[in-house]
């Protein structure tokens, strides 16, 4: 992997901080663009869910679900997450810092995790990648090969511990609303 996709996986965390706290210091957050903005998130919690209780990290390659919509249902779910809290914030300027921010670091971690899931799954993978588009999902789901069905798993879910992203989400919602009060 080139060291320039090396420091942006590695810096991705450290430098997500200073952009919500500059994302939180730009936001103009009304009654409105929360309402709006909170049903957008919720569309992309709801995809991330969804695609968090098909994944068996490193156990086997997920196709069904989601992943047959698209090969990043997480990263997708994560960048409509992201473009409700650009509405929430109503903020022209917030939303640029949020939306360079994913533009920065979800290729490069999409580009390694591509790299890692050839290695593990080999053809297998490469078949997938070649009918299922690597970020912005199909209208339908390709047909899958394989005879058996993979289904959600509410456990598989709680192990990948994707309920934090919906308190995460909650909390932000919070903060924008607090700070709606706080212009008053």
């Amino acid at each position: 992997m080139a060291a320039a996709a090396k420091f942006w996986i590695r810096w991705r965390v450290r430098i997500g901080y200073p952009v919500a706290l500059g994302y939180l210091v730009l936001a103009e957050p009304s009654a409105r663009s929360l309402i709006v903005g909170a049903f957008v998130g919720v569309a992309g919690l709801a995809i991330r869910a969804w695609a968090a209780g098909y994944l068996r990290k490193h156990e086997v390659l997920a196709t069904h679900g989601p992943y047959a919509f698209t090969r990043n249902p997480l990263y997708f779910g994560s960048a409509i997450l992201a473009a409700g809290f650009i509405v929430a914030g109503d903020s022209l300027w917030a939303g640029v810092i949020v939306a360079a921010y994913l533009a920065l670091f979800y290729p490069a971690v999409m580009k390694r995790e591509e790299g890692e899931l050839r290695g593990l799954y080999g053809d297998n993978f490469a078949r997938y990648a070649a009918r299922v588009p690597l970020f912005l999902p199909r209208i339908w789901p390709r047909k899958q090969a394989e005879e058996s069905v993979a289904r959600f798993s509410p456990q598989i879910y709680r192990r990948n511990r994707e309920y934090q992203a919906a308190i995460g989400f909650l909390a932000g919602l919070a903060l924008l609303w607090a700070k709606m009060h706080w212009m008053r």
